[in-house]
């Protein structure tokens, strides 16, 4: 009987060791999945947290080494491809590179050839393992990253040829099987009758297959461009994004977030009114002007440039806009020098900067980020990208570009 008891009472202790050694098992992968969301869960529940802030952090790094001006056009983290321009008077050099470095093919579509996209009217915007688009004006184009002509179809109606930004971070947005874009024939249409703003669409859909480009958003009715007041052309220049099934728009220098539905009828969610830390910009005038201190604020007038979401929270890039004193002073009559020398002070006062804001509209930080472009940013395959912001007196002999996440500040 005894030695039944110690047989028993060793089976037991055995038994609590293995059971110990689970459970120590089972914790430590419990906490290795945790750990793995850590970040992610209290930047989610930063909102619950008044005093803390949210800022970028450098996760990656892809360097290009390139001699020349480049306009950085798109990239591809899953064919890992980066797409540049070299924009010269008499060509625009296309080149295909890899996020290694290497420069994978160059060649040019601009000018008399069969396969010309004619003007290019937006960013070339990567399409697949081994193509990308280009919206131009002679319609819409894919090529392969060799150069060879995959596709093209012409536009159904003759497209206004207007003021258009290209670069990353200016690009159109992939809607299932649209593209959203800005409504460059809306330029022309616009005279001195402010009804007009009513019938402005600043975003459009191109469908690449049928090459129809369809407007889709107009202001909605509480738009300060809906005000009766009157403003420069371009005032409106819609940032937007696609995130969440939705189409986040803000129209120009409007501090205003504007969610839709991305279904056809394309109706007004809900609206996010933005509270930018001195963003100064104008606000309208009473008529319609040539005078420079109308159309003149275009420069110094606070905007938005680029929006995009990332864990859920809103990153808007802008311009903070000129205050009162400087806005003055920009209009002011002085001989060249000092004008240039006004100009480049400004340039380095006024820095374009970022908003992190939260689901609700709180602005959880505010900042001029570290070597990074503002308006560079770019999501692909669910990641942030961002272009390094070159130093203006020292020219490399290569760019790069950053992946680049959220970070909880203490």
């Amino acid at each position: 009987m005894g030695c039944h008891n110690k047989m028993a009472t060793h089976f037991n202790q055995k038994y609590k060791i293995m059971i110990n050694k689970l459970l120590s098992i089972l914790c430590g992968v419990i906490l290795f999945f945790s750990c793995i969301n850590k970040t992610k869960n209290e930047i989610n529940k930063v909102d619950l947290q008044p005093n803390i802030k949210i800022s970028f952090k450098k996760i990656d790094s892809v360097q290009i080494d390139y001699i020349g001006n480049p306009t950085v056009h798109d990239l591809d983290p899953v064919s890992r491809i980066v797409l540049f321009m070299e924009h010269k008077e008499s060509s625009q050099i296309i080149t295909v590179a890899s996020f290694d470095g290497q420069v994978l093919s160059s060649f040019s579509k601009w000018g008399d050839m069969p396969d010309s996209y004619g003007n290019l009217m937006a960013s070339l915007n990567i399409i697949g393992s081994n193509s990308f688009m280009a919206y131009g004006s002679r319609g819409f184009f894919a090529y392969t990253f060799e150069g060879k002509l995959q596709s093209y179809v012409k536009h159904s109606d003759d497209p206004y040829i207007g003021f258009n930004r290209i670069g990353i971070g200016f690009g159109m947005e992939r809607l299932k099987d649209l593209y959203i874009y800005l409504n460059q024939d809306d330029y022309y249409k616009l005279n001195d009758e402010s009804d007009n703003y009513a019938k402005l669409q600043p975003v459009i859909a191109l469908n690449f297959n049928s090459g129809e480009a369809k407007p889709i958003i107009g202001f909605p009715k509480t738009s300060i461009f809906l005000s009766g007041r009157y403003f420069f052309n371009n005032a409106w220049d819609p940032a937007f994004t696609v995130a969440d099934d939705r189409i986040v728009v803000a129209f120009g220098l409007e501090p205003t977030l504007y969610i839709f539905s991305s279904a056809a009828a394309y109706s007004l969610i809900t609206k996010l009114p933005l509270d930018l830390p001195k963003y100064q910009y104008f606000e309208g005038g009473n008529e319609y002007s040539s005078d420079v201190r109308f159309f003149g604020q275009a420069r110094t007038s606070g905007k938005i440039l680029n929006v995009k979401k990332l864990d859920g929270f809103y990153m808007i890039a802008y311009f903070p806009g000129f205050d009162a004193s400087d806005l003055e002073e920009s209009f002011a009559n002085k001989p060249p020098k000092e004008t240039m020398e006004f100009w480049n002070n400004m340039q380095k006062k006024y820095s374009r900067r970022i908003a992190i804001v939260d689901s609700l509209g709180n602005v959880v930080n505010d900042f001029v980020p570290q070597g990074l472009e503002p308006s560079s940013m770019l999501i692909r395959n669910g990641e942030l990208w961002m272009l390094e912001k070159p130093d203006e007196e020292i020219e490399l002999d290569f760019f790069r570009l950053f992946r680049v996440g959220l970070k909880i500040e203490n």
